[in-house]
């Protein structure tokens, strides 16, 4: 892939990312579940909007998950249920789903599952 494809794609999924956020936005009932996928790593964020605070994050580098053996869309699945978990302890049972630009399928599919599966609400 050449760079000037790279460069469309990034700009393509900014653009798509813009059109998502002008419609999402996280309140304190509730908040906003951010997710990122790198190539390696996928990386998920509850973000209170009103605040600008970060009030619960998950990835595939957090210390629980740490060991990272399986494949990318099962560990995907993980961080979901971590990040289902972490809004539990702290009294989160409905979020909005923010899928950053990305297209729903794959491993940003398996985290709303896995969060799903942890007993968020969506």
């Amino acid at each position: 892939m050449s760079a000037s494809t790279n460069i469309k794609k990034q700009v393509l999924r900014e653009r798509r990312k813009a059109h998502i956020r002008k419609r999402v936005e996280g309140s304190v009932e509730r908040p906003r579940l951010s997710v990122y996928r790198s190539l390696n790593h996928i990386y998920a964020q509850v973000i209170d909007d009103v605040s600008s605070k970060t009030i619960a994050a998950a990835s595939t580098l957090s210390p629980e998950l740490k060991d990272g053996k399986g494949k990318k869309k099962e560990l995907a699945k993980e961080v979901g249920k971590l990040i289902a978990k972490k809004c539990q302890e702290k009294k989160i049972g409905a979020v909005v789903f923010d899928r950053n630009g990305f297209m729903y399928h794959g491993r940003i599919a398996a985290v709303a599952e896995g969060a799903r599966e942890g007993g968020l609400k969506f």
